[in-house]
């Protein structure tokens, strides 16, 4: 918008009725707009969760030993009163499909398009254990019906892989999709405006090294996301591109790794007791 220019003279003269708006005649890809628009308050839809992802490969392959401990413990919290949004990812049933889809040249975006179905499985496999304690399938269709849920009691259980479908961004490296379980239910964490989410692994939060090749491996308590993306370790137990979506949230500013085969953990975790590794934003934005 010109600056002689003013709202009224720009919603009339032409037979239409126009928005008057401060986009209304801009570029949505001027740097100088986009930093206008950087302020301001984002409201939390449902800002009294938490958000607690579930690995694929990490809790779920493993079976009964793993999950039936891990999810006694969650049907205990629920009865407890917290509230929360369970997430699942794919694992090894979501590799062998992606390596079918390499293997057919199929290209990044059809690779995460895919995926979805197959953590669906896990999703349903959790819903059953949980359903005796109220366990319902969320989809994102009923994203608003999620206050009603936790209002009765209900424990929803969803999916984060493929967040973005047939319009995955193109792989910094090779043809693997970037963005999977981990990165989707990051972004409904903060979508909803969940205060803490935690991601539920094999390990006891990130260590410098895989700490199952290396048993001395030093384990970090706390760190920020751009510090752990400079160290560029061989290893982590989240998808990178997580990292890089927390440095850009306006309400998830931290998120811990715990180890879901010491269920405890996780009861801590909702405790606020400083369990596994926290990972955190490294500056907070400036709010209006």
């Amino acid at each position: 918008m010109a600056e002689s220019e003013t709202p009224e003279q720009l919603v009339t003269g032409d037979g239409r009725t126009h928005v008057s708006s401060g986009l209304m005649r801009e570029s949505l890809v001027s740097s100088r707009l986009l930093a206008a628009t950087d302020g301001g308050e984002v409201r939390a839809m449902v800002p009294n969760i938490h958000m607690i992802a579930i690995g694929g490969s990490s809790i779920m392959d493993r079976g009964a030993d793993a999950l039936l401990p891990l999810t006694k413990t969650i049907a205990e919290i629920s009865d407890e009163g917290y509230k929360f949004v369970l997430g699942v990812g794919g694992g090894a049933r979501a590799r062998h499909t992606l390596m079918i889809g390499l293997d057919l040249g199929l290209p990044v975006g059809g690779l995460a398009r895919i995926v979805g179905g197959i953590e669906e499985q896990n999703r349903d496999m959790l819903q059953f254990l949980l359903a005796p304690h109220g366990a319902v399938t969320l989809i994102k269709e009923h994203f608003q019906d999620l206050q009603l849920f936790l209002s009765k009691g209900m424990i929803p259980i969803c999916i984060g892989q493929p967040p973005y479908h047939a319009w995955e961004p193109p792989a910094r490296e090779g043809r693997l999709p970037e963005n999977g379980s981990d990165v989707g239910l990051f972004l409904m964490a903060e979508l909803l405006g969940a205060p803490q989410m935690v991601f539920v692994k094999d390990v006891d939060g990130i260590f410098e090294e895989d700490p199952r090749k290396n048993p001395n491996a030093a384990k970090i308590d706390e760190i920020s996301a751009a510090e752990l993306l400079e160290r560029d370790l061989p290893e982590l137990p989240i998808e990178v591109e997580v990292l890089r979506c927390l440095e850009n949230t306006r309400l998830l500013s931290s998120f811990r790794v715990i180890n879901g085969l010491k269920p405890q953990m996780l009861r801590d975790f909702l405790q606020g007791k400083p369990v596994g590794t926290r990972v955190y934003r490294s500056a907070e934005r400036n709010r209006a």
